[in-house]
């Protein structure tokens, strides 16, 4: 997930150098800390809120058995307010004067983005389990030594949706919606277009909006007559849900398919179960994976503490706080440094959205995405996507 990136490396290494670095941030002899940088308000609240649900039980889980190497983890939160500058002032605050080993989030690309030239300089890691931008680990050739995710990548979900589009729907046609103001639907509609095209399909047209747009009658109205096999819409709920909305409502009934940022709530109630048919949208998780032996237990925990399913944000923000516990209880010692390194070597990792290693020359994931297909609004169908 990634929303617009400013220009912060500047500020952020400013006030890096307002503080010390070194990263040697446990608690108290008996407490481990771990930040948790989050969009609990604004545009995104919806995906740093699920993210966070996710940790706490991670944690709550892992203290009541006992902690790591017998200390008990404390997580410090804040609230981004879905701000990367916002985010960049609390990783230095969290870093410097909380003195946190490691940083969990942000969701969104653009934030987690901001957050990293902090991490480095501080030697602190931070680590996402949402943050699909291209480049938030290596950027510009260079691997962000302090950053880590546990999500796949955009050019991973577009991909794996134009192969579904071709192999799984026959479709030789497509028509793309983007959201221009978006680098993370930019991204997923280019690498879409590449690879349909590779496999011999035709990209007839595209359409742009921005964010916060809420009639889109314009350009459906353009594309209703024109012949294509599906649409291709990346974007986040927001706007996705009305397009579907008002896409259908005009009789336009080819698939659509999409990417994580259809994973929402929000979705069906904008859009309405009746329009939620033929849609397909990468992901991470689904609770119709029945080959993970993990998912169950997740579920059933999830749900007695919250009281309603766990979706895919959730079980990211789980994985990403019982790695970083993994790591933590693998490192030489409580430094940003070793903990830095134990999630480099991280092997067969064995999470709720699959098992999965760390690759150390870009601190990705190794794991595969699903397509998950929807019928009236409700999960029907899950595949895992080929690469």
């Amino acid at each position: 997930m990634k929303r617009t990136f400013a220009a912060l490396a500047s500020a952020a290494l400013g006030l890096s150098l307002l503080a010390g670095c070194g990263g040697s941030g446990s608690g108290s002899s008996d407490s481990i800390k771990i930040g948790v940088n989050y969009e609990l308000s604004g545009s995104v609240a919806t995906y740093g809120d699920a993210s966070v649900k996710g940790i706490e039980l991670a944690i709550e889980e892992i203290n009541a058995a006992g902690g790591i190497n017998g200390k008990q983890v404390e997580l410090v939160k804040y609230d981004t307010k879905s701000e990367p500058a916002e985010a960049t002032t609390l990783a230095t605050k969290l870093m410097t004067q909380d003195k946190v080993l490691t940083v969990i989030g942000p969701a969104t690309s653009g934030s987690f983005k901001a957050t990293i030239p902090v991490a480095n300089q501080n030697q602190v890691p931070v680590i996402s389990g949402s943050a699909t931008a291209e480049d938030v680990t290596v950027s510009n050739d260079k691997l962000q030594e302090y950053a880590f995710r546990t999500c796949f990548s955009d050019s991973y979900q577009g991909t794996a949706m134009a192969n579904f589009a071709a192999e799984n729907l026959s479709a030789t046609s497509a028509f793309v919606i983007k959201d221009t103001s978006s680098d993370y639907a930019k991204g997923l509609a280019d690498n879409f277009s590449q690879r349909f095209g590779d496999l011999g399909g035709t990209v007839v047209g595209e359409e742009g909006y921005v964010s916060g747009d809420t009639d889109f009658n314009a350009i459906l109205t353009r594309i209703k007559n024109q012949d294509f096999d599906v649409i291709y819409l990346p974007g986040y709920y927001n706007e996705v849900g009305l397009i579907i909305k008002q896409a259908r409502e005009l009789g336009i009934t080819q698939p659509i398919l999409g990417g994580d940022g259809f994973d929402s709530p929000t979705l069906l109630q904008l859009a309405g179960a009746s329009a939620l048919n033929d849609v397909y949208y990468t992901n991470h998780y689904s609770s119709l994976d029945t080959t993970n032996q993990q998912l169950q237990a997740f579920t059933e925990a999830y749900t007695a503490k919250y009281g309603e399913e766990p979706n895919a944000f959730n079980a990211l923000g789980y994985d990403t706080a019982k790695l970083v516990a993994d790591a933590i209880g693998r490192s030489s010692e409580l430094t940003g440094e070793a903990v830095k390194e134990a999630l480099a070597s991280t092997e067969d990792f064995e999470g709720v959205t699959g098992t999965f290693s760390i690759d150390p020359e870009t601190h990705d994931p190794v794991k595969a995405a699903l397509v998950i297909g929807l019928k009236d609004g409700v999960q029907d169908s899950v595949e895992k996507a080929a690469i």
